[in-house]
């Protein structure tokens, strides 16, 4: 009788042990889905996805993790739409590659992490006033705000000649907006008298090409954010300023080899990998996205880059401590 006893202990002490490994085995290997809505292609935003899912798959492993990857091709409502289907196929994650793609994934779904990458201001994106660094609630992310002063300063040290500046952005978004209002503001402050800075805004790709030529034919000198409008739409640019002889300061690297001479810029697949590594401490339940604040790219990773192409055609000769675009 003893014996049947212990065997019975046996067998079901090996059962549970056996249903606690299974239990184990099916958390450890869970498989998670994560919906990317990325604004539009260009080389900025593709890297910063790669490299969020490059970050993704080494912290949780490429057979755990399934990426639904949806490009609203720079059409900013269709972000709203890609972001209500993510929420319909209860993705675990979302991944907002731009602005207006944090916007939509935002008021998709208060209860889906979201994280936002390639944003330059969460506050200004998000209307929140006061902003602090921390949303708050299921919002976080990586912010791509390069140093605006640093980025003013090389306007008067490579342009010196210029009377006339003109800021060309996209008013659909608002970082963009954020980024020349930042940029007047500090120029002042260095001296540029208001009335000789300009606002040239184009609300999408059908008006780049006239407002390009009216601050072209006005302005000595331009500079353009990190505006994504103006990186799918360098080659207009480009071929309207050059022949004008107006320079071209940029936000970002992709845009400066497009149309530019120079631009203090980060790496975007480092933002997206930090992006990634967000994403993974939240799905572990490592971290509360609601306690994880926006990261922010330290000054010291902000690389200064020229054109050769354009500074050559130009005539701009470019100091020491530039590195060439590769």
């Amino acid at each position: 009788m003893k014996n049947i006893k212990r065997i019975v202990a046996l067998t079901l002490a090996m059962a549970l042990l056996a249903c606690a490994c299974l239990a184990f085995t099916s958390c450890d290997n869970k498989k998670y889905t994560i919906g990317i809505c990325q604004l539009v292609t260009h080389d900025a935003l593709d890297a910063a996805t790669q490299g969020f899912k490059d970050a993704v798959i080494k912290g949780l492993g490429e057979e755990n993790v399934e990426f639904i990857e949806q490009n609203a091709g720079n059409d900013i409502p269709l972000c709203t739409t890609i972001a209500n289907d993510f929420v319909s196929k209860n993705v675990d994650l979302i991944m907002a590659n731009a602005t207006p793609a944090l916007q939509a994934a935002a008021n998709a779904t208060p209860d889906i992490p979201v994280l936002g990458t390639s944003v330059t201001e969460y506050g200004v994106a998000l209307g929140i006033k006061d902003f602090d660094g921390l949303v708050g609630n299921n919002v976080s992310g990586t912010s791509d705000l390069a140093p605006l002063d640093e980025q003013a300063q090389m306007i008067l040290d490579l342009c010196p000649d210029a009377e006339k500046i003109g800021l060309l952005y996209c008013s659909a978004e608002a970082n963009s907006k954020y980024q020349v209002d930042e940029i007047k503001r500090i120029l002042v402050e260095k001296g540029v008298a208001a009335e000789n800075i300009s606002m040239h805004a184009f609300t999408d790709s059908n008006d780049v090409s006239a407002v390009t030529t009216v601050a072209a034919d006005n302005c000595d000198a331009i500079y353009v954010p990190t505006d994504n409008t103006v990186a799918a739409n360098t080659e207009i640019i480009n071929g309207i300023c050059l022949p004008k002889k107006v320079p071209i300061i940029a936000g970002e690297s992709g845009i400066c080899g497009g149309c530019g001479i120079a631009t203090l810029s980060i790496s975007y697949y480092d933002l997206g990998y930090a992006t990634g590594e967000m994403a993974v401490k939240i799905l572990k339940g490592e971290e509360k996205i609601s306690r994880m604040p926006i990261a922010y790219v330290s000054k010291e990773k902000a690389t200064k880059k020229y054109n050769p192409t354009n500074c050559e055609a130009l005539g701009i000769t470019i100091p020491e401590g530039y590195a060439p675009l590769g």
